[in-house]
C-alpha cells in the first residue's frame, strides 16, 4: 500500500516512544504516594491519551493539582534520563529518513516530559506540539492542526499515526489519513484507514516531484 502525502504527525508514547511499563511505573508509584492504587486511578477515570493534568485534575481537589502535576512531570523526566526509554520498533530508521520539515509530534503530554524522552533517544523534531500548545486535546483537532499549520503543509495531505481511540479520531477530525498501531490496543478497538503492529511495517521516501510518498507492509 502506497499514498503520497506532504506531513506525517506522529503520536509520540507507545508511538515512537514505549512508555507504556514506564509510564505505569511512575503512575503507580505517584498514585500510592497520594494513598491510591493504581487500579483504583484506572477505574475513576479515563486515562490512555489524556493530558496528566486533565486526569490529576479530575482526581485531586483544585489547590492540590499543580503540585502533583509537577511532580509527576519531575518522575517521567528523571526516568526518561535514568534511560528508562526505548523506541518503538521501526520508530528510529523511519524518523531518520524524513527531512525535517516533513514530520513532527503531536503528544498529549508535557513538553519537558516529551523533550526528555524524545531527546535522549536522539529523535526530537523541529515541530514538537504538546499539551501545553493548546486548550483542546485529543480526540479534538486541534493539536493536528496546529502542527500542519508550524510545518506549513495542508492537513488534508498529512497522515497521522497514532496508538489510540482518542488520538486516531483527532486525526479524523482533523481531516488526516490515520495509521493505527496496535502498541497499547488491539486492533478491534481501532478505527483507522490502516492499521499495523507497530512501525517496521511503515517506511518513506521523498519521490522526484518534492512530494512525501508513504509505504505500509500489510501482513497477509
Amino acid at each position: 500500500m502506497r499514498f503520497p502525502i506532504d506531513a506525517l504527525l506522529f503520536d509520540s508514547d507507545d508511538t515512537v516512544v514505549s512508555t507504556r511499563s514506564v509510564a505505569r511505573g511512575v503512575w503507580r508509584r505517584w498514585a500510592e504516594s497520594r494513598g491510591m492504587t493504581l487500579d483504583e486511578v484506572m477505574a475513576r477515570v479515563p486515562v490512555h491519551g489524556r493530558p496528566a493534568s486533565a486526569i490529576i485534575a479530575d482526581l485531586l481537589p483544585a489547590d492540590q493539582v499543580a503540585e502533583a502535576v509537577r511532580s509527576l512531570e519531575d518522575a517521567e523526566v528523571a526516568d526518561a534520563r535514568a534511560g528508562n526509554v526505548t523506541p518503538v520498533p521501526g520508530a528510529y530508521g523511519l524518523t531518520a529518513s524524513l527531512p525535517a520539515h516533513r514530520w513532527a509530534v503531536v503528544t498529549s503530554g508535557a513538553r519537558r516530559v516529551a523533550r526528555a524522552r524524545l531527546g535522549h533517544l536522539g529523535m526530537l523534531p523541529e515541530v514538537l506540539v504538546t499539551a501545553d500548545d493548546t486548550t483542546r486535546h485529543k480526540p479534538h483537532p486541534d493539536p493536528f492542526l496546529l502542527a500542519a499549520e508550524r510545518l506549513g503543509v495542508d492537513p488534508s495531505r498529512c497522515a497521522v499515526v497514532e496508538d489510540s481511540p482518542a488520538g486516531l479520531a483527532a486525526g479524523r477530525a482533523a481531516g488526516m489519513t490515520t495509521i493505527a498501531l496496535t502498541t497499547t490496543h488491539p486492533a478491534e478497538k481501532l478505527e483507522a484507514d490502516v492499521i499495523v503492529e507497530d512501525l517496521t511495517a511503515v517506511s518513506a521516501h521523498v519521490t522526484h516531484d518534492g512530494r512525501l510518498e508513504v509505504e505500509i507492509a500489510v501482513r497477509a
